[in-house]
């Protein structure tokens, strides 16, 4: 694809800084940027941008001036993103049912629908228009699938659970697994059977090798917006609200309830049954152990308020030269004794 810097300007609402007719082939990093490509940079890589090979640069409306041609716009990063898809040819799917998946009886498909070689589709499932099934993925009897759907090569959505629409859900993942229920009696472990199902609302992106457990009855469910990261477990009865960020290796344990725009940084996790306010952050390797309130900015193992744990980190650092004046004030007391 070419497009000049004038077109691109157009494409992403921005203001042009420099030669119009420049063409523009490709959009990357500065790192990887060539002679004929776009990037884009913020504070402070603006002058690593202006030494990469990029032919212009997209950056943030606050700078007036810029030593390469560029594009002012209000986000960079949206920006860069819109040029991402615009550049990107997208992947052509023959809209088909391969003669090689598996259909069960009552299937309802919308229009337009791709379901590739070896997808095993159960009986009463209901498949929105536009949905794409990549191969080797099943879903289970009675699911029901939204319109403009990706669900990628692996992927098992279990029976009656329900996917909303413009969900992805990456390779290898796991949707409806039974929850981790059992009842011990006499040293022995007794399975609960997990009735429930699991709820994907709109917009969900479910990265690859999630697990996402069926409620034990009712409804596990991750309501819209809310994006997960690879190899990342919710439990069964969990509740996740909208616009939240799980990233890699966190894990939720069961009958947790978690408010809307909360962000659980990479192997951060929680303990079950704790109610979690809006618009949390938890650091990476957070731990979880109560419930917090809305607001909140949590760290540390058991999570606490941030500030709170930077302090008690400062002060474990300080513990060695601590320790060496106790020691010695112990060695001057001791001799003192002595002279008595």
């Amino acid at each position: 694809m070419e497009k000049t810097l004038k077109e691109i300007a157009e494409l992403v609402d921005g203001e042009l800084l420099g030669e119009e007719d420049l063409v523009i082939t490709g959009v990357t990093n500065i790192e990887e940027a060539g002679q004929n490509d776009i990037t884009f940079a913020v504070p402070p890589h603006l002058e690593k941008a202006v030494a990469s090979e990029a032919a212009a640069v997209i950056i943030p409306d606050t700078i007036t001036e810029f030593a390469k041609p560029a594009i002012r716009v209000a986000n960079p990063r949206m920006a860069f993103t819109k040029l991402l898809e615009a550049f990107t040819p997208p992947i052509m799917v023959k809209r088909e049912i391969h003669a090689t998946a598996v259909l069960g009886r009552n299937v309802q498909l919308g229009q337009n629908v791709a379901i590739m070689p070896y997808a095993v589709i159960a009986d009463d499932v209901v498949i929105g228009d536009n949905t794409v099934i990549y191969p080797h993925a099943y879903i289970g009897q009675g699911a029901k699938i939204g319109a403009d759907v990706l669900i990628h090569a692996n992927v098992t959505i279990r029976e009656y659970c329900q996917v909303g629409n413009r969900v992805i859900v990456q390779n290898g993942s796991v949707i409806g697994s039974d929850g981790f229920g059992y009842v011990t009696v006499q040293g022995r472990h007794h399975k609960v059977p997990q009735v429930g199902i699991v709820v994907i609302e709109d917009d969900v992106e479910v990265g690859a090798n999630v697990g996402i457990d069926r409620a034990t009855t009712g409804s596990t469910i991750v309501r819209q917006g809310t994006k997960i990261d690879n190899f990342v477990h919710l439990a069964h009865n969990v509740t996740v609200g909208e616009n939240c960020l799980f990233v890699a290796f966190t894990g939720i344990a069961g009958s947790a309830k978690i408010g809307n725009n909360v962000t659980f940084a990479g192997q951060s996790g929680s303990a079950g049954h704790l109610t979690i306010g809006d618009n949390c952050v938890f650091a990476a390797r957070s731990a979880i152990i109560s419930d917090v309130p809305s607001g909140s900015f949590y760290a540390g193992f058991p999570a606490r308020p941030h500030k709170e744990w930077l302090r008690a980190e400062a002060s474990l650092h300080k513990l060695p030269d601590l320790l060496k004046k106790v020691r010695d004030l112990e060695k001057r007391l001791a001799q003192m004794e002595e002279k008595k």
